[in-house]
């Protein structure tokens, strides 16, 4: 199993590893194509996941690419292409998505608890903290009774 398992990772490095850039999808402009480019590197493939679609060889991030250059050819701005991709496909798409109620939970989420396990942690400790008393005195009766258990002996 674990030899499956590290051929399978293996196999997906290699399909998602090189530049894919074939020259005849290539715009002629080059600063069409550098733009271009550029947001490859913004945008995430949907296969390899980790991986930005100028990095990957799925066959959906070539899609992407050929989208994106559409995109880039029909004269689109880069806020027009990423808000496209983005309803599309969702903000999982973007590498870096902005700041949004949506994912404001997943952002905030680890900070809050970390607060509340250290207010938590903080509450137990000052509950602790009780000053401990020396040993209490003992009454007459207790030491009238260990006196008779002493000479008993």
């Amino acid at each position: 199993m674990k030899t499956f398992r590290t051929l399978a990772l293996a196999i997906a490095a290699i399909a998602c590893m090189a530049a894919a850039s074939d020259p005849s999808e290539r715009l002629p402009d080059p600063a069409q194509e550098a733009r271009a480019r550029d947001l490859f590197k913004e945008v995430r493939c949907l296969v390899c996941q980790n991986e930005s679609i100028d990095d990957s060889e799925a066959a959906l991030a070539r899609d992407l690419r050929l989208l994106v250059r559409d995109q880039v050819k029909q004269g689109r701005s880069d806020a027009q292409i990423r808000a496209f991709l983005t309803e599309r496909y969702g903000e999982f798409v973007l590498l870096k998505p902005p700041f949004s109620a949506g994912n404001a939970v997943l952002w905030l989420t680890p900070l809050v608890v970390l607060l509340a396990g250290g207010g938590l942690m903080v509450a137990l400790l000052r509950r602790r903290r009780v000053p401990e008393a020396g040993p209490e005195a003992l009454s007459a009766e207790e030491e009238a009774r260990l006196k008779g258990l002493l000479e008993g002996e």
